[in-house]
């Protein structure tokens, strides 16, 4: 069944993916672009022709996340906007998402993501906002070395019962239905998170802001991949797409005091990281990529954003 949905899929190294992805999202929209930002390998004639019903559009570099998703949106009219990564697979329909998309003061509906076993994505596919103290236990690096700890629970919602809808502050971005005039109200994605993370936590954060509701919805069901594009990016690349957007969050969204709080610990994390690759717990590049992104968040020091 159609819905009144304009898809978006902003694709990145992603031809492997893209097939299944197409192929069962292809009776549920209206309307479907898909966003190539400047991938070496695009996707293939033969796929195009395959769905005439997509719109495909080929940016010469890589415009980032956010700018994609934006770009996307704007050449589509559909009263809501679905934000699909290209390694989701929809094992479902999207009705419970558009249902809802239509209660009063929602803005936007998740779905519940999958791994290829089929197991649920627990501390991805929702999460609470971030916090000063949750984002400083994710830049030292604790969260990854002690999980199961009281800040990383309640940050991942760990214990939450995935098969029951209810309302979540961060439903994933890579999987989430939105209100076309509750997105274009708050200003779209904000492209200043370059090329990714934090951009859909940052949108998540505005609408809430401004008054609307956000949902989980696990009648909605897609099998997701994950982290393909992500290793295309050099070690640098990495870390400072992922410092970058923590802290342009944190200096959007947290006061001074927190923000600098927050700076100290992505500091302190980079060193930390750095030392272990020089002891042998990682590679030489990674410890240079360390370095180097640690002179740049001392050099830079951003004031927080307004």
């Amino acid at each position: 069944m159609r819905h009144p949905v304009a898809a978006v899929i902003v694709s990145y190294e992603s031809g492997d993916h893209l097939p299944a992805c197409l192929a069962a999202l292809r009776c549920e929209a209206a309307e479907t672009v898909v966003v190539d930002n400047g991938s070496q390998r695009p996707a293939p004639a033969a796929l195009r022709r395959r769905h005439p019903e997509v719109r495909w559009i080929d940016n010469p570099v890589n415009r980032g996340f956010a700018a994609a998703v934006n770009q996307g949106a704007a050449a589509t009219a559909a009263e809501h906007i679905l934000l699909l990564n290209p390694d989701c697979e929809l094992l479902t329909g999207l009705d419970a998402l558009v249902h809802d998309c239509r209660g009063e003061g929602v803005a936007g509906s998740g779905g519940l993501l999958v791994s290829a076993d089929g197991s649920p994505q627990t501390g991805f596919f929702c999460r609470r906002l971030p916090t000063p103290r949750s984002l400083a236990f994710e830049a030292l690096g604790i969260n990854r070395a002690w999980p199961s700890n009281p800040v990383n629970r309640r940050y991942r919602m760990l214990n939450l019962d995935h098969g029951s809808a209810r309302e979540v502050e961060q439903p994933a971005g890579a999987f989430l239905l939105l209100r076309r005039d509750a997105f274009e109200e708050v200003g779209g994605l904000d492209e200043g998170f370059h090329p990714l993370w934090f951009e859909d936590v940052d949108l998540c954060r505005r609408l809430l802001d401004a008054g609307y509701r956000l949902r989980f919805n696990p009648a909605a069901t897609a099998r997701h991949a994950g982290g393909h594009s992500v290793g295309s990016l050099s070690p640098e690349g990495r870390q400072r797409a992922w410092y970058g957007g923590m802290l342009r969050y944190a200096g959007k969204h947290f006061p001074p005091g927190a923000y600098r709080r927050v700076r100290g610990a992505v500091l302190a994390g980079l060193l930390l990281r750095g030392l272990y690759c020089l002891a042998g717990g990682g590679s030489f590049s990674d410890a240079q990529a360390c370095r180097a992104v640690c002179r740049s968040v001392l050099r830079d020091d951003p004031a927080p954003l307004p």
